[in-house]
């Protein structure tokens, strides 16, 4: 079982499968939603989360669905139908987010000049599924 949750405890996930890759995303979305310059989301089956405290509050933009929590605002997760079959994480609100390192770069495109990372990871200008 993975576990993680919130910054104040009041909302916790389970997910019942393991991670199949963890990437990050510089889109211009993910970056407003968090208040970060770039954003790890980790990528999980659907159907292997489970909310075991409160349920997380849920907004949704242009179609995608985030939740974050309703105390103190938390980014947890993200859906976008436009990708069947998996949802994601927000890799840093994982219980052990040391194991889940980032394997690429999406939206590479949208990057801010101001942002860089000095790995050697794949970087895709927009969103390149695993």
């Amino acid at each position: 079982m993975i576990t993680g949750g919130c910054l104040c405890g009041a909302t916790r996930y389970a997910i019942d499968a393991p991670a199949r890759y963890t990437s990050y995303c510089h889109c211009e979305d993910c970056r407003k939603a968090s208040g970060a310059p770039v954003v790890a989301w980790t990528f999980f089956p659907s159907g292997s989360l489970e909310w075991p405290s409160a349920r997380p509050a849920t907004v949704v933009f242009a179609d995608r669905e985030r939740t974050f929590c309703p105390k103190c605002g938390t980014p947890l997760s993200f859906f976008d139908p436009a990708i069947p079959g998996e949802f994601e994480v927000t890799t840093c609100s994982l219980d052990h987010p040391e194991n889940f390192p980032p394997q690429d770069h999406n939206w590479s495109l949208d990057r801010l000049p101001w942002f860089e990372t000095t790995d050697s990871l794949p970087r895709h200008a927009t969103f390149t599924p695993q």
